[in-house]
């Protein structure tokens, strides 16, 4: 007997790289247990960065963030705050002694400092409507945050008794006379957003931008739409101040002295200046700048105003790409900035004084947050791809990149993450289309395998070698199938024209493109073309329905706050710029455009099985595009089923209704897309 158990254990230690050390793919409930960085911030000094995690707890449906610092030399990082879920929006104090941070460690959401090591905390804000967005001055005297409040009110005790008296009104009704009455999840009230300064060891705060308007704008991202000049004097910041809100993009620079006083306009463009950042010698301002108005997808340009003069030079029109974020070097001379090129996101390089633009960074994948040293030898930033998700860097001159943080190396060690690959195809009008592909694990290419291709969003957008939450490719692949993601007309990082050919043309180019990479992809030995599906967010919800009126060579969709009634879309959502910029005007204007292209004009032909998922809380794309299609599709007898998410947006944010949601989407492909038999 004894030798027998002898043998068995022999044979398990044997077969334990199989049975126990055995990877696999990630799967959705792995993506949850991973540690999400943000906000890296390197002290003046150079010498350590601070930067955000963020946690979940599944079970709760909750998160938690905290601040974190590791030394730019290397060592494990470490977490300085442990008090309240929300630790955010680290910033140094010019001589590296002290971070600034917006915490509700207190009961609600204020202005913090401590030392880097989290020691000697120190509340600097009270004010009733809380605080976020930070900045310190950099000459260390002020802090300038965000807050919320009633634009008629004069002083703090306003504020506080108007919190209170709508707080207890037995009516919450709403009553509007003007448009962008809601936007995205919420409702607009009487609050609007201003920039406040108080002193960085506290005391009074001053409203920098009162009056009726949201200071900075709506943004879903991207650089700060403030600055503060190197003197500490001035504070640039972006306003729209065009009567119909929900029309215009038009966004302008203004000018405020620290201390308050009216604000001075410095640009005149008609369409959008955004992410001012002042030169360290305070000699410059760059920002980003549209051309067209009303087209919030126009090209990003780079933008450098001479403060003292106000002449305005463009340094990026000769470069097909738009610029991201933005970066100055130490010596005022050369601006970094960041553009999307063929799904990757890359570091370039111009002078101040004009010249061509270089590349300093590329690869296969997606850099942001740039940062440098103050002696310019190193550079650190972020860097994630397709396959492994935001980590913090470190590099210098012709010397290879270093982590330096691997939160995340533990857990992903368990599972397998491969690499994106890509291809070209000709789409319409010969242009060339791109398209990322994820093979499943263990991919064996004699073997048929089911395809999902998922059409992505904006419509002016594009999958890249990012990684990705909310839909997530290796999940997909873990489900067993090959997962392409085209980016056919209208994505971005192709070049302005490309971005461009899909306005007023929703369901033409684009759709041939996409029906392209379809074709590529069946002439595979490896993909079994009786066991594809498609499956699309937005705009690529309004693709999958655009596909269900026009072709059956798919087994199941997936439609994801998808539009599908132009006509009800254009009355019901709120940025109305959007509309009439991709249908050149309302439903009355051009009514033929809105019967073209609307995917409910076609419902007697749809046939393919369909899951609807939405959030009732989507503004942007509105839940009655949804429970429409949902409509039609069973009153047609196509198999479906509607998912609807109460407490969600465009986006499915909580951890238990992101599982839900995968496990819907994978389940419902899976079904339809099985061998019989299986």
């Amino acid at each position: 007997m004894g030798l027998m158990r002898s043998h068995l254990l022999f044979v398990l230690l044997a077969a334990s790289p199989f049975l126990f050390g055995q990877k696999k793919m990630l799967d959705a409930e792995a993506i949850w247990k991973i540690q999400r960085i943000g906000e890296a911030a390197l002290s003046p000094d150079g010498k350590t960065v601070a930067f955000t995690v963020r946690t979940f707890d599944v079970e709760k449906n909750t998160s938690t963030r905290h601040i974190y610092v590791v030394a730019l030399d290397g060592g494990v990082p470490k977490q300085i705050t442990s008090e309240g879920s929300v630790n955010e929006r680290p910033k140094w104090t010019p001589d590296s002694k002290r971070i600034a941070w917006v915490s509700n460690r207190g009961g609600s959401s204020q202005v913090w400092t401590m030392d880097p090591d989290g020691s000697a905390a120190k509340q600097v804000t009270t004010i009733a409507t809380e605080a976020g967005g930070l900045l310190v001055s950099p000459d260390g005297k002020n802090i300038v945050f965000q807050s919320s409040v009633y634009p008629d009110c004069a002083d703090e005790d306003c504020n506080k008794k108007r919190m209170a008296a709508e707080a207890a009104s037995k009516t919450k009704a709403r009553v509007y006379t003007g448009l962008l009455y809601r936007h995205w999840t919420e409702y607009q009230g009487k609050r609007r957003n201003h920039l406040f300064v108080v002193g960085v060891g506290g005391g009074k705060v001053k409203d920098l931008t009162p009056g009726p308007y949201d200071v900075p704008p709506f943004s879903l991202g991207g650089p700060d739409d403030y600055s503060i000049s190197p003197d500490g004097a001035e504070l640039c910041f972006a306003m729209n101040t065009d009567e119909v809100q929900a029309t215009s993009t038009n966004s302008e620079l203004f000018v405020v002295p620290m201390g308050g006083g009216e604000a001075k306009k410095i640009t005149v463009n008609v369409a959008a200046d955004l992410s001012p950042l002042y030169s360290p010698d305070g000699k410059y301002l760059a920002y980003r700048a549209q051309a067209k108005a009303g087209f919030e997808s126009d090209k990003w340009r780079l933008v450098v105003m001479e403060r003292a003069t106000g002449v305005a030079t463009l340094l990026t029109e000769g470069l097909d790409r738009a610029v991201g974020s933005i970066a100055w070097a130490g010596d005022s001379k050369r601006l970094f900035y960041t553009i999307e090129d063929r799904g990757r996101v890359t570091l370039q390089l111009t002078p101040v004084a004009g010249g061509g633009s270089q590349t300093v960074v590329s690869g296969a994948s997606h850099l942001d947050d740039v940062q440098f040293t103050p002696d310019g030898k190193t550079m650190i930033y972020t860097e994630h791809s397709g396959s492994k998700p935001i980590e913090i860097y470190k590099a210098a001159s012709r010397s290879t990149p270093v982590a330096l943080t691997k939160l995340n190396d533990a857990l992903l060690a368990e599972y397998e993450a491969p690499a994106f690959e890509e291809f070209y195809v000709d789409g319409a009008e010969k242009a060339k289309v791109h398209s990322f592909v994820l093979k499943p694990f263990g991919f064996d290419a004699k073997k048929k395998y089911p395809v999902l291709f998922l059409i992505h969003g904006g419509p002016q957008g594009a999958w890249g070698q990012s990684w990705s939450y909310r839909w997530n490719p290796q999940v997909f692949a873990n489900a067993g199938f090959v997962v392409v993601m085209p980016n056919p007309r209208g994505s971005t990082g192709y070049g302005q024209k490309f971005t461009d050919e899909i306005s007023d043309d929703w369901g033409g180019k684009v759709y041939e493109d996409i029906m392209a990479v379809v074709d590529k992809v069946e002439s595979e030995a490896w993909a079994d073309k009786e066991r594809f599906a498609a499956a699309g967010g937005s705009y690529g919800g309004y693709m999958v329905n655009w596909m269900l009126g026009h072709t059956n060579r798919f087994k199941a969709f997936v439609s994801h706050a998808g539009v599908y009634d132009l006509r009800s879309m254009a009355g019901e959502t709120e940025e109305l710029w959007f509309v009439n910029w991709e249908f050149k005007g309302m439903p009355w204007d051009q009514p033929e455009t809105y019967a073209k292209w609307s995917p409910s004009y076609f419902v007697k032909d749809f046939k393919t099985p369909t899951l609807v998922l939405h959030g009732e809380l989507d503004y942007r794309v509105p839940v009655g595009q949804g429970m429409q299609l949902f409509t039609g599709l069973q009153l047609q007898k196509v198999p479906s089923k509607m998912v609807l998410f109460p407490d969600e947006g465009h986006w499915i944010l909580k951890p238990q209704n992101s599982l839900l949601w995968y496990k819907s989407f994978i389940d419902w492909v899976t079904e339809f897309t099985q061998k019989k038999g299986e």
